[in-house]
């Protein structure tokens, strides 16, 4: 094959190559090159066809259907400068990964769709599965958001609960993790009790300071607007008009998921998160949010929102880090069950015939 290719005419060569070219709006050219032109440097490393700026006109040359794609990420690009949206490299990456991914729907469209501002930040999704989970929040009364750390699923629970609060969609907002490592025995630390339960607490106050008025926050607990517990205080209540949100759910017992959502009461919205493969209940204790799918999967108004490495958002490290240890796990799974079949005297025999 190769040999063929290199005796290929160079006029048959030219003529298999394909050129487009188009011109940037004026107000978009700085904000798709990038500072010192980072952007374009690597739409150039991610993309098969030859790109060439001059002015506001933008040249793509190479094999049809690689200028076909260039095309198409440039135009999703365009779109979002022009509507004032900052473009920078992960913008770059996440529009060139989305597009290869074959999906149907735009990613301009999905990086431009804005959930709640403040003070010039606006939060809104990142990945094509984020925009998913987004929408299922919108869609149903029960949403569960899986994945590993970074993937967006409690911030953007987060910023949907203070959206349907701005939007008087519901009265309060409640906010729950497991204490998993005081075992629920809260009684046993030192100090008064919003001091045993603030260290299991605070990353929900955290991102909370992010999209609310940080001045106001004590106001809103105080008169019950925004209350954040500790999971064990949700026994016996029913929950209404609430945007209600729990955390770190892989670390509840069966019983506590079913005591959870079972708190559900009229015009309140759940959504459940957590991380299945970061389990830190004691004794080998089932998790909760590992049966509940088997359990809720195909119940009307419960969906599963599904998040993977590719949906990190913190710094791209992260996403290797996830995928190393996904493969790391499957490799022991698979050496525990070698190990099972074969047995310690299996392994023994082998050895004492010089094996």
């Amino acid at each position: 094959m190769a040999g063929t290719a290199d005796n290929t005419p160079q006029a048959d060569r030219a003529a298999a190559d394909a050129q487009s070219k188009f011109a940037v709006p004026d107000g978009a050219v700085l904000a798709l090159l990038g500072s010192r032109d980072e952007n374009l440097r690597l739409a150039e490393e991610l993309l098969d066809a030859d790109v060439h700026v001059r002015g506001n006109e933008i040249t793509l040359s190479g094999q049809p259907a690689d200028v076909a794609f260039a095309e198409r990420v440039f135009s999703e690009l365009i779109t979002l400068a022009g509507r004032g949206q900052q473009v920078g490299p992960d913008t770059v990456r996440r529009t060139v990964a989305m597009l290869s991914a074959g999906t149907s729907e735009s990613p301009a469209e999905v990086l431009s769709l804005d959930i709640i501002s403040r003070r010039g930040r606006t939060i809104r999704p990142k990945t094509l599965n984020q925009k998913h989970y987004v929408d299922a929040i919108d869609q149903n009364t029960v949403v569960f958001g899986i994945g590993p750390a970074g993937t967006g699923k409690t911030y953007l629970a987060m910023a949907k609960a203070v959206q349907a609060l701005q939007a008087k969609q519901v009265n309060r907002i409640i906010l729950t993790r497991p204490a998993v490592e005081a075992g629920e025995r809260l009684g046993y630390l030192p100090g008064t009790l919003y001091e045993k339960i603030d260290p299991y607490l605070r990353p929900l106050y955290d991102a909370l300071h992010d999209m609310v008025d940080p001045e106001s926050i004590p106001r809103l607990t105080q008169a019950g607007t925004i209350e954040v517990a500790p999971l064990a205080y949700m026994r016996g209540r029913t929950l209404n008009d609430a945007f209600i949100i729990l955390d770190e759910a892989q670390n509840t017992t069966p019983e506590q998921m079913k005591m959870f959502l079972t708190r559900l009461g009229f015009g309140s919205k759940i959504v459940v998160t957590g991380d299945v493969t970061q389990v830190d209940l004691p004794g080998g204790q089932r998790s909760g949010l590992k049966v509940v799918r088997d359990i809720l999967e195909g119940v009307d108004d419960v969906h599963f929102s599904i998040l993977t490495s590719s949906d990190v958002v913190r710094h791209r490290l992260v996403a290797d880090i996830v995928d190393a240890y996904e493969k790391w796990q499957v490799d022991q799974d698979e050496g525990d069950a070698h190990q099972h079949h074969t047995g310690p005297g299996a392994r023994s025999r082998g050895q004492r015939r010089g094996r």
